[in-house]
């Protein structure tokens, strides 16, 4: 009986193996395919990290939070998430004095066509076109640092699964090595009893 309880769960085990194995195979895949689509969108825009005078003249924490990636080119999650929040986003605040696209699109709007006409209007609509570009681009860069986070947890979700399965091919070789054991104990202990007599 025991014999049997232990093969019962070393094959459930090496059923559950088989699973992981297979998960771990597709997160992999993701990870790598992720990977791959993020450094070859992101290095087709041609973006180098500032470096020199372009960090020198941004506030001191955005400055070192770009320090490490200087002059390097825009490739990675990481460096788009920080050109994102501590370049454009600094040059687009100081262009719009803080406003927001939709403040400043929203007062060019509101304008009647002679104002729009006039140099102050004029001014405004760059400025909105200016935000607008900088969302844009703020947007498309944080998508990138997005599905970059996903391909690193996709990557370590498989290494676990991994360790999961290894364990897992383990413990199945234990087992069956339990339940023969079990079997040959089992088969002593009946060929060695006293047969009962009257």
């Amino acid at each position: 009986m025991r014999s049997a309880f232990d093969k019962f769960i070393s094959w459930t085990g090496l059923l559950m193996a088989v699973v992981l194995l297979v998960a771990g195979g597709l997160l992999w895949w993701a990870h790598s395919f992720i990977g791959d689509q993020v450094n070859e969108q992101l290095t087709m825009q041609g973006i180098t990290m500032p470096e020199g005078d372009a960090l020198a003249s941004l506030p001191k924490a955005d400055a070192e939070a770009l320090k490490p990636y200087a002059g390097s080119t825009l490739d990675t999650g990481p460096e788009a998430k920080a050109f994102a929040n501590h370049y454009i986003l600094v040059h687009m605040n100081a262009a719009g004095d803080g406003q927001t696209y939709e403040e400043v699109s929203g007062k060019y709007i509101t304008m009647t066509p002679e104002q729009q006409a006039s140099e102050e209007g004029q001014q405004l609509a760059g400025l909105r076109q200016t935000l607008f570009m900088g969302n844009t681009l703020r947007g498309l860069l944080l998508y990138g640092y997005a599905f970059a986070t996903i391909g690193t947890i996709a990557g370590i979700a498989a290494i676990v699964s991994f360790v999961g399965a290894a364990v897992l091919l383990l413990l199945f070789g234990l087992g069956i090595w339990h339940a023969r054991k079990a079997e040959k104990t089992a088969d002593v202990t009946v060929k060695g009893a006293v047969p009962h007599t009257a």
